[in-house]
């Protein structure tokens, strides 16, 4: 097969299920990719997917062998790609970085600020994203992450734990008649939560174990929103330290941390890159601002009026 695109293209539709979802992930139009394949299995005389209802594409037999082999030579391109990138010792190009909407918001862009004067010739990507891509894949270069890499070739440092807490608009909680001393108290108060079904994020588990579904008055799946409805006083919100305890207009409802919500941050590489001179003076300078922060971060620097409140 002469074209990369060819297999490329194949799997990219394997990965997706749908021809919208690869020609989106190819960066090409539906009409362009809709060709492409009607002319790879016309030439090659065989049939690689199935058109089932709804747009869904499965792959038949000769399809599954087309893009398993198409994800070999991805593999070849892309472990050739880290190793050519990684004996890159320029201070200058393009660096993709992946985090959360919060840590962007709070934390990320003040260092990316400083980055951005000590290394103006590195051009810096800022993918906000609360999906884990895919670093081998050069999906991004680094990513900040709630948790410790398990992928055998990814390297990374922790850089501070997460602690999180819930929090109220000040005004509200210093008009409220109805104490709150424990967790269990929260169900007597109007409560800010995340989509029901939302599923795998420990602060969405944590609350629906705690509080009383009636007491549930407003929902959203963005933390920030979550922060600014809190602010508004829409009710309480659980929230990472760094984001609530930095809000003067907001407060702790409880004056400690939730224990059973501690969590980590942690920058992440892959290792063929770990050497490559962006990549370090990235771990550098923006790690270890974040560093600089772990009090906020781990919920040891509470407003000073939310601690004269408690």
């Amino acid at each position: 097969m002469d074209d990369w695109n060819e297999p490329r293209l194949v799997l990219a539709v394997q990965r997706t299920g749908t021809l919208t979802g690869a020609a989106k992930s190819l960066g090409i139009d539906h009409s362009t990719a809709f060709r492409r394949l009607n002319a790879l299995e016309e030439r090659l005389a065989v049939r690689l997917f199935e058109r089932l209802p709804g747009g869904v594409y499965l792959p038949t037999s000769a399809g599954e062998r087309m893009a398993t082999a198409a994800e070999r030579m991805e593999d070849e391109a892309l472990a050739l790609d880290r190793d050519i990138a990684g004996r890159d010792h320029r201070l200058s190009g393009r660096l993709r970085v992946t985090c959360s909407e919060t840590l962007a918001y709070r934390l990320l862009t003040r260092h990316l600020a400083v980055f951005r004067r000590e290394h103006p010739g590195i051009v810096v990507e800022l993918v906000i994203d609360n999906r884990v891509l895919s670093l081998p894949r050069r999906e991004s270069d680094i990513a900040l992450r709630p948790t410790r890499p398990k992928q055998g070739d990814l390297w990374g440092r922790k850089l501070a734990g997460v602690a999180w807490g819930v929090y109220g608009a000040r005004a509200l909680l210093q008009s409220t008649q109805t104490p709150i001393l424990v967790a269990e108290d929260l169900s007597a108060h109007a409560v800010i939560g995340w989509g029901e079904g939302t599923a795998s994020i420990a602060a969405a588990d944590w609350l629906s174990r705690t509080v009383r579904a009636e007491a549930f008055v407003y929902r959203a799946n963005s933390m920030v929103n979550q922060m600014l409805a809190a602010r508004a006083g829409i009710g309480l919100a659980v929230l990472p330290c760094f984001l609530g305890d930095a809000e003067p207009d907001l407060a702790r409802a409880l004056p400690q941390p939730v224990p059973e919500l501690m969590g980590e941050l942690w920058i992440v590489t892959h290792a063929d890159l770990k050497d490559t001179a962006r990549v370090r003076v990235f771990f550098d300078l923006v790690g270890g601002g974040l560093i600089g922060e772990r009090d906020l971060i781990e919920g040891r620097i509470e407003h000073a009026a939310t601690a004269a409140m408690t």
